[in-house]
């Protein structure tokens, strides 16, 4: 007796439906929403909470090439209460915003305008006091994005040091170790600018 043939219809079904439940699971924004939650005056992620009424002001920054959309959710979820936001993201991968500022530049050898949305993101975290929340979003592309040279070290050190990282075949891992070193926002730093304030990172 043959064998029963495949339904190649219902098969190429159950595999669109699959494939658009794998991009759901991704979606930066859905992830935000997924795990992030405001349940009257407290904001709730994972365990950790935070009193909003005890909340002057709420600051969101970050770098990557998905934290557009993730802050998109922020948005939505807070609304009027952020005061202030800025964002380093890669060319061509904006969106419209209502409070949070997005700064497009390149990845993934920087560029000035990666240097001066970190420079932003700096000065806005220069001002947060111990009652302000900040909301810290990170996405791949981050480590290239966020990008202010330590002192001594010119944007064309990094541009050159980036490419001859990437010609050489480097782990991405061993270039963000060496970036770390040449960064005044990398590595713990951009905490330690938002202190005193509370940091919630967000990291996909």
């Amino acid at each position: 007796m043959d064998a029963q043939k495949p339904d190649v219809s219902r098969l190429r079904q159950d595999a669109t439906t699959i494939f658009h439940a794998a991009l759901t699971a991704v979606d930066p924004e859905e992830a935000v929403r997924r795990h992030l939650r405001i349940e009257g005056d407290t904001l709730t992620v994972e365990g950790w909470s935070h009193d909003l009424t005890r909340c002057e002001r709420i600051f969101v920054v970050g770098a990557g090439k998905a934290v557009a959309p993730m802050a998109q959710a922020i948005e939505d979820l807070l609304g009027d209460r952020i005061n202030a936001g800025v964002l380093v993201v890669k060319d061509g991968h904006g969106l419209p915003l209502k409070k949070i500022r997005i700064c497009e530049a390149s990845h993934p050898v920087p560029d000035e305008r990666g240097v001066n949305g970190t420079l932003e993101i700096l000065k806005l975290l220069e001002g947060a006091g111990n009652r302000d929340l900040v909301i810290c979003l990170i996405s791949g592309g981050g480590s290239a994005l966020l990008i202010a040279p330590s002192d001594g070290i010119s944007l064309a050190d990094k541009q050159a040091t980036t490419r001859n990282l990437l010609a050489c075949g480097a782990t991405i891992h061993e270039i963000n170790a060496i970036r770390k070193h040449l960064s005044r926002a990398k590595g713990g730093q951009l905490a330690r600018a938002a202190h005193p304030a509370a940091v919630l990172s967000l990291i996909l």
